[in-house]
């Protein structure tokens, strides 16, 4: 399979410049020409190149403008910059290595340095781009491998709770539908601001009870329901899971992920109208994390089967959702969940299926 030709754009005010490096370039690499600034910014951005030659002096907009216009549209990437200047005092140099540039050509052209030049800043840029291709890789297999060790520590929770390791399942694909709604929302474009986000609420959602592995079996496997001093201690698991997920976080470079889950863990029992634990956060003093959690953890408890209580119906736990719209829950998290609620069934009925 033969080799793609990298693309070069020529920048050049002088028509005769130009055909002067077609004619050196053409051979070995497909040319994109611009007698201007303005153009080579419209170029940049359409045809990606690998690489630039820039003129320096050059009407309206010279080499040095152009390339500033290049970094603040962020339209360069990675894409090396090589000026080409009749100017050969070392203060023109400076300027152009300090905005960016990574080689200065002068003219008139050698056509052995230009190809030579361009070789090099080729392979250099090919050298890094494949060093980025393994940190990013690097980076995903280490994010992957985290998400299962955070989704290993919710079912740890589990298994010493009465409930099913489903629990984890069904809340965490809830979180996720909430938070892809919610992040279309303007309103929520901070604690969302891109995909990666959902990802990160739905990763970290199975945690939301970890702090219950810190409380005694006799209280957290109690079939009937639990006394005013139980109760107490029960909801001690909240700052538990918050404080052990804080601490873990500590040696963690990219921690975004379990400061997220450690929210989740120490607010999702809060009320938005302040009448939750153990904080008494009320409205967006809880993080959004928290109040989506919040709205999957009731619903999936009202709909499932425990020691103490009988499934109810989904339509009637819809109904107790929207019965705490204001008050117990977020009203925009709410909105969202109706606006899923319908496909709940059918879900819940897959993960049984699936034995989940």
């Amino acid at each position: 399979m033969e080799a793609t030709r990298a693309k070069i754009l020529v920048v050049d005010d002088t028509k005769t410049n130009i055909e002067v490096l077609e004619g050196i370039l053409s051979n070995d690499y497909d040319v994109f020409v611009a007698l201007d600034g303005h153009k080579a910014l419209m170029l940049t951005e359409r045809v990606k190149p690998d690489l630039i030659l820039l003129d320096v002096m050059m009407p309206e907009m010279d080499g040095y403008e152009t390339l500033r216009q290049m970094k603040a549209r962020n339209i360069l990437g990675g894409t090396p910059v090589i000026f080409l200047t009749a100017k050969s005092d070392s203060k023109s140099e400076q300027t152009g290595l300090n905005l960016g540039a990574v080689d200065y050509i002068g003219k008139p052209f050698s056509p052995d340095l230009v190809l030579l030049r361009i070789k090099n800043q080729l392979e250099y840029k090919r050298q890094r781009d494949h060093l980025n291709e393994l940190v990013i890789e690097k980076t995903q297999d280490l994010r992957n491998t985290l998400k299962v060790m955070l989704t290993s520590l919710g079912a740890l929770a589990e298994y010493r709770d009465p409930e099913t390791g489903g629990h984890i399942k069904r809340t965490q694909f809830v979180v996720q539908k909430l938070a892809e709604i919610l992040m279309k929302n303007p309103k929520f474009a901070k604690d969302i601001p891109n995909r990666e986000y959902v990802d990160y609420f739905a990763t970290a959602a199975p945690l939301h009870d970890i702090g219950k592995v810190g409380i005694q079996d006799e209280i957290l496997r109690k079939p009937g329901k639990l006394n005013e001093e139980e109760r107490a201690i029960m909801r001690e698991h909240a700052a538990m899971g918050y404080n052990v997920l804080v601490d873990a976080a500590k040696g963690l470079e990219d921690k975004t992920m379990i400061l997220i889950a450690a929210d989740i863990a120490w607010c999702h029992h809060e009320y938005y109208d302040g009448n939750g634990y153990p904080r008494k956060l009320k409205g967006d003093e809880i993080p959004l994390c928290a109040r989506i959690m919040a709205v999957a953890d009731v619903y999936d408890a009202l709909v499932s089967k425990r020691p103490y209580k009988e499934p109810l119906p989904h339509e009637v736990a819809v109904a107790e959702v929207l019965k705490g719209k204001g008050k117990q829950f977020d009203p925009d998290v709410v909105e969202a969940f109706l606006g899923i609620a319908d496909s709940l069934p059918d879900l819940y009925q897959k993960f049984k299926d699936e034995g989940i």
